[in-house]
């Protein structure tokens, strides 16, 4: 589909640290790990990334190792660059089942699954966050 996303690059701490997370919740939407990412340094486990495909619909989720002078600092949502990201759930029964999913891993969860009017009449989501602190949602909207 002409202008849908293709790929999304994102910086974490230590991509090495924050696999096991993304591999899990991705791996619950479909995503499978497709490569090893290594930096012009060759320096060891700098990204990941996951591709979901289904037919002729094709998304990449990268995750890369932050560098520089800002690596380690804490994640402001408010600031410049990004807010969040929210997926695509199949049903209600999906966005719970994913909730459980990050329970069972013990993600941090910032709003159970609930209906959220002010974002439409049929929005139903959880929103939970990486171990960096980067806001994500799965969303069902019919």
């Amino acid at each position: 589909m002409r202008g849908a996303i293709h790929h999304i690059d994102l910086t974490v701490k230590d991509a090495h640290a924050s696999r096991a997370f993304y591999e899990s919740v991705l791996g619950f939407m479909g995503y499978r790990l497709s490569s090893v990412i290594s930096d012009l340094n060759d320096a060891p486990h700098n990204g990941y990334d996951f591709d979901l495909q289904d037919g002729e619909s094709f998304c990449s989720i990268g995750i890369l190792s932050a560098r520089g002078e800002n690596a380690d600092r804490e994640h402001d949502r408010y600031s410049a660059g990004l807010h969040h990201i929210a997926w695509t759930a199949a049903s209600r029964d999906d966005v719970d089942a994913m909730h459980a999913h990050l329970l069972s891993i013990g993600a941090t969860i910032l709003y159970p699954p609930a209906a959220y009017p002010k974002y439409g009449p049929t929005y139903y989501a959880v929103f939970f966050t990486d171990p960096d602190g980067l806001k994500l949602e799965y969303v069902h909207k019919p």
